[in-house]
């Protein structure tokens, strides 16, 4: 926490772009500082991988997996877009490295 703001990482699946924008929204009126995924590559950002060799592109993928994580680092809990209930492999990974370090997860939707 600084001074009286919570801190807030998004986790989930970039195909939810809008679910991602409305509950920054809504968490930022609330008074959190919101840190967000750096890019949409599953809705909207696809330039980002065009061209890119196979070499690249998985070492790109392995600096934003890791980088989230240090996003996480940084937060006092994770929120967890995980529309109609999905979680994909790698939120699932941030799921569990939230809770091993410590931090609340919340999610959008219940979970069961």
């Amino acid at each position: 926490m600084i001074s009286h703001y919570k801190i807030i990482t998004l986790c989930g699946s970039t195909r939810f772009k809008d679910a991602f924008m409305e509950v920054q929204k809504r968490l930022t009126l609330e008074g959190n500082i919101v840190i967000s995924v750096g890019l949409f590559g599953h809705s909207g950002d696809s330039e980002v991988w065009e061209n890119m060799d196979e070499g690249t592109l998985t070492r790109t993928k392995e600096m934003l997996d890791d980088m989230h994580k240090r996003k996480i680092d940084l937060a006092d809990e994770i929120f967890v877009i995980n529309v109609g209930g999905y979680i994909g492999s790698s939120t699932r990974s941030e799921i569990e490295y939230a809770q091993a370090t410590g931090k609340i997860v919340r999610y959008l939707e219940p979970i069961e």
